[in-house]
């Protein structure tokens, strides 16, 4: 078993940790001022009735499933800041209490169901009218709903990778053998569902976390376990940049619901849109990064919102 040297030090990490850290606390505030909700409406409904919309969707659609959002009014990013892929991949600790936390808050993730917003989404894809959905969630609820032209830019919580020999394991069955290592802890965790972070993370006590056993990888034994998602600091892989890239070149319109595009990942597409001369409609209960290259920009609840442009088509 060969575990990562620490690297904690190394300039490269230290830049990339900085710069990871600088994205995290990007505010988005008001850059222009709010459309007209009927104008906006009336320029989303057109858009959908043109048929081959790319949707790109943010935490704000899952929000309704009870997982929080990152940066709304109300967002975890007030009161948490997610570990970077340097602290993770390079300091044992950290990623000891991430397993720790996580181990206890995943549960309130997998236990979500889809809302109306991934219904519709996967309804009006099925009708023809969404092209496909490109979702920075972690959660599998567009997939839950239906959703079939879709890419999970940032992964997906229900895999695990292990960073030394690559194996990938479902998180269920992680989650069955942390259990037997750790019988009756999650249990005896008070948890209140308000302090569950959109990653699964959870603060815990350090004597929690000093409590907390981990287990190995099924192939290599190593302790080097990440969930097959994008952290901060961490790149997209080339393959779901591709697949995401060809539904918006072959889309007339961009939609996004629910997100702040806050991070470059999401919002290129917004800049790419625009470069090519496609729409782009916004429908997010607060400002976003794209709203000065928006045509269409609805200040809403992303569910009441699908719900309504679905209903009048």
């Amino acid at each position: 078993m060969s575990e990562v040297t620490d690297r904690r030090d190394d300039p490269s990490v230290v830049r990339a940790h900085a710069a990871a850290l600088r994205s995290i606390a990007r505010e988005v505030v008001e850059t222009v001022e709010p459309q007209d909700p009927s104008e906006a409406r009336a320029g989303l409904l057109s858009m959908l009735r043109g048929g081959g919309v790319m949707a790109l969707t943010g935490a704000g659609v899952s929000t309704a499933s009870g997982i929080p959002d990152y940066r709304g009014p109300d967002g975890s990013w007030r009161k948490h800041r997610p570990m970077t892929y340097q602290e993770f991949r390079h300091d044992p600790e950290a990623r000891h209490r991430y397993w720790a936390r996580s181990f206890v808050g995943w549960r309130h993730i997998d236990r979500a169901r889809p809302n109306r917003a991934h219904r519709t989404l996967a309804q009006l894809e099925a009708a023809g009218v969404v092209l496909g959905v490109v979702t920075q969630n972690v959660d599998g609820l567009h997939a839950a709903a239906g959703s079939r032209n879709l890419v999970t830019l940032h992964g997906d919580l229900d895999k695990v990778v292990c960073l030394n020999c690559g194996n990938v394991e479902g998180r269920s069955n992680l989650d069955e053998r942390l259990t037997q290592a750790n019988p009756g802890y999650a249990e005896a965790v008070r948890l209140d569902p308000g302090t569950v972070n959109p990653d699964g993370d959870v603060e815990l006590p350090q004597a929690w976390v000093d409590r907390f056993r981990m287990v190995g990888c099924l192939v290599c034994g190593s302790v080097e376990l990440k969930p097959d998602v994008v952290y901060f600091g961490e790149s997209v892989p080339v393959d779901r940049k591709e697949r995401a890239a060809t539904i918006l070149a072959g889309a007339r319109s961009l939609l996004v619901l629910g997100s702040s595009l806050a991070v470059m990942s999401g919002f290129r597409f917004v800049l790419d849109a625009v470069r090519e001369g496609k729409p782009v409609g916004i429908v997010n209960a607060g400002p976003t990064r794209g709203d000065s290259r928006a045509h269409w920009r609805w200040r809403a609840d992303v569910g009441e919102a699908l719900t309504d442009l679905a209903g009048s088509l």
